[in-house]
C-alpha cells in the first residue's frame, strides 16, 4: 500500500483549495466557513469510525443476516451428511480389506468390485456434497470481497478529506489563525484532533486493504478446490464404470465357466506381470520427467530407510496418474507464481547457479490460482525453503535442488512424515496423502485423491513385493 508523506507533499491541491483569505477584502463571512468545515469534518470522520456512515438500510442487514443464518443452517446438515458418508465408506473398505485376506478366487474378487461400486457411489456424493458447500464459500467470499471494496473507496475519500483539511490550516498564515480562532489553544486543539483522526483513518484503511488481500486469496484457493474436486469427480465416475465393466466381464466369466476356480487361477496366473516387466514399466513423475520403476522404487526406498514412510506410498504420491495423469504445466515463474513466492525462488535459483529464465514451473489454472510448484514433488519455494535442510541432511547434497530426483523423493517422504504418513494404517496414509496435496483443505480430499493414493499405493507394493522375492 501507498505510504503517505507529509500531507503537504503528497499533492499539489493549489488549484483546488479556497482563494486565501484576504486582509483587505470586505468578504471576511469567510472566516467562520473555515472553522465550520474543520468541525464537520472532525465530526463526519467520527461518525463514520464508529459506524454511523451507512449505506445499506436496515432492511439489508435483516436480510443479510438472514441469508447468512439460512447458508449455516445449510452447511450443518450437508457436513452431517457428509460424515455419515465417510462412516459408510469406511465400512465398505473394512468389507473389502476382509474379502483381500480370504485370497484371489473369482467369487471374492467379484464381491470386492461390488463393495468398491458401493463406496465410489459414496465418493460421488460426498464430492457433490463439498461441492455445494464450496459454493457457498465462493459467494459468501465474493460479497464479503464487494463490501471490504466499498469500505476502501470509502475510507480514502475521508482520507483525502482530511489530508486537504489539513493542508489548508497549514497554509495559514498566523494572521489567519488568530482572526479564525478565538484563541490560539483552540486552533492547535482543533488541528491535534483532525490529525489524529487521519493517523486512524490511515491505519483502518491498512487493515481493510489486507482484508481484502486475504479475501481475494481465499476466493483464489476455493475457486482452486472446486476445480480440482470437479475432476476427481469426473474421474470417480469414469472408474465406476470401469469396475462395472470388468464385473459384467468377471459374472459372464464365472457363468462360462460354471464356477471352475481352476480355469480362473489359471487365466489370473496368465495376467500377472513379470519382476522384468515390472523393472522396466515408466514411471511418470507428477512434476514431469520419468524414471523406470525399477529406478523410482530405487529412490524410494532409500527415502522410506530415512523417513519411516513406505515406499509405495511414496510412489503414489509422486506418480502423475495419482492426479489423474494432469499435466502441471510449464510455465515461467514469472507470470506463475505468487509474488511472495518470487524472492524465495529467485534465492534458491542463485544458489544453484541456474539461469531463472530456463527453469520451468507449474502454471496457474484457469481462475488465476498462482502456480509456482517446483520439480518432481512440487513443492512452492516457501516450502522448499522450510525443508531444505532436513534434505540435505539425508541426501548429504550441500545445496538441495527441487529439480534432483533424490533431494525431490526425500522431500516428499518428509512431508509425508510430518503429516502423518509414517503411519501404518490406512486411513493415516489417506490423511497424510490429502494433505500433501490440498494443505489445510485436505478434508474435502479424503475420500477422493487421498483414498486413489493409497489404493495406488497398495498396487505398487504388490509390484515391490514381486521385485523382492526376484532378489531386486
Amino acid at each position: 500500500m501507498e505510504k503517505f508523506p507529509k500531507p503537504k507533499r503528497l499533492i499539489d491541491i493549489n488549484a483546488s483549495l479556497p482563494k486565501r483569505l484576504n486582509l483587505f477584502s470586505r468578504r471576511s463571512v469567510k472566516l467562520p466557513l473555515i472553522k465550520g468545515v474543520k468541525i464537520f469534518f472532525i465530526i463526519s470522520a467520527v461518525s463514520f469510525l464508529l459506524g454511523l456512515v451507512q449505506a445499506p438500510s436496515n432492511t439489508n442487514y435483516i436480510s443479510s443476516a438472514q441469508g447468512i443464518q439460512s447458508a449455516e443452517q445449510e452447511r450443518m446438515v450437508l457436513e452431517q451428511q457428509l460424515k455419515e458418508l465417510e462412516k459408510q465408506m469406511e465400512e465398505y473398505q473394512g468389507q473389502i480389506e476382509t474379502y483381500q485376506t480370504k485370497g484371489k478366487t473369482l467369487k471374492n474378487e467379484i464381491a470386492i468390485l461390488e463393495a468398491k461400486i458401493k463406496k465410489l457411489n459414496l465418493q460421488i456424493k460426498s464430492i457433490e456434497i463439498n461441492l455445494a458447500n464450496l459454493k457457498q464459500d465462493i459467494a459468501s467470499a465474493q460479497t464479503k470481497i464487494n463490501s471490504t471494496e466499498i469500505k476502501i473507496e470509502s475510507q480514502k475519500k475521508a482520507l483525502t478529506y482530511s489530508l486537504l483539511n489539513i493542508y489548508e490550516t497549514d497554509e495559514q498564515s498566523l494572521i489567519e489563525i488568530l482572526l479564525v480562532n478565538k484563541k490560539l489553544s483552540d486552533f492547535f486543539g482543533s488541528l491535534n484532533n483532525m490529525m489524529l483522526v487521519q493517523q486512524t483513518l490511515r491505519v483502518n484503511l491498512d487493515d481493510i486493504i489486507k482484508l481484502r488481500q486475504d479475501l481475494v486469496d481465499q476466493k483464489q484457493e476455493l475457486a482452486l478446490e472446486k476445480t480440482d474436486i470437479e475432476n476427481l469427480k469426473a474421474y470417480q465416475l469414469a472408474q465406476k464404470q470401469g469396475i462395472q465393466g470388468i464385473k459384467t466381464t468377471k459374472n459372464k466369466l464365472l457363468k462360462t465357466t460354471k464356477g471352475k476356480e481352476s480355469e480362473y487361477q489359471k487365466l489370473l496366473k496368465n495376467t500377472k506381470e513379470t519382476a522384468a516387466q515390472i523393472r522396466s514399466r515408466i514411471f511418470e513423475l507428477l512434476g514431469g520427467g520419468e524414471l523406470s520403476f525399477e529406478k523410482a522404487y530405487e529412490y524410494a526406498r532409500l527415502a522410506e530407510q530415512t523417513t519411516g514412510v513406505k515406499a509405495a506410498l511414496i510412489l503414489a504420491v509422486l506418480d502423475r496418474e495419482t492426479l489423474l495423469g494432469k499435466n502441471v504445466g510449464r510455465c515461467n515463474y514469472k507470470n506463475s507464481m505468487k509474488p511472495s513466492e518470487k524472492p524465495i525462488f529467485l534465492a534458491l535459483i542463485s544458489s544453484l547457479n541456474i539461469n531463472p529464465d530456463n527453469i520451468t514451473v507449474s502454471c496457474a489454472n484457469q481462475d488465476g490460482y498462482y502456480g509456482g510448484a517446483m520439480g518432481p514433488a512440487q513443492f512452492l519455494p516457501s516450502t522448499w525453503k522450510k525443508y531444505q535442510e532436513r534434505i540435505a541432511q539425508i541426501t548429504h547434497n550441500a545445496i538441495p535442488s527441487p529439480w534432483n530426483n533424490a533431494d525431490a523423493f526425500v522431500a516428499a517422504a518428509l512431508y509425508l512424515k510430518d503429516a502423518g504418513g509414517d503411519s501404518s494404517s490406512l486411513a493415516g496414509q489417506r490423511a497424510a496423502a490429502a494433505k500433501y496435496y490440498a494443505g489445510n483443505r485436505w478434508q474435502s480430499y479424503l475420500w477422493s485423491y487421498g483414498d486413489r493414493v493409497v489404493t495406488t499405493a497398495q498396487k505398487f507394493q504388490k509390484d515391490i513385493d514381486i521385485l523382492v522375492q526376484n532378489g531386486s
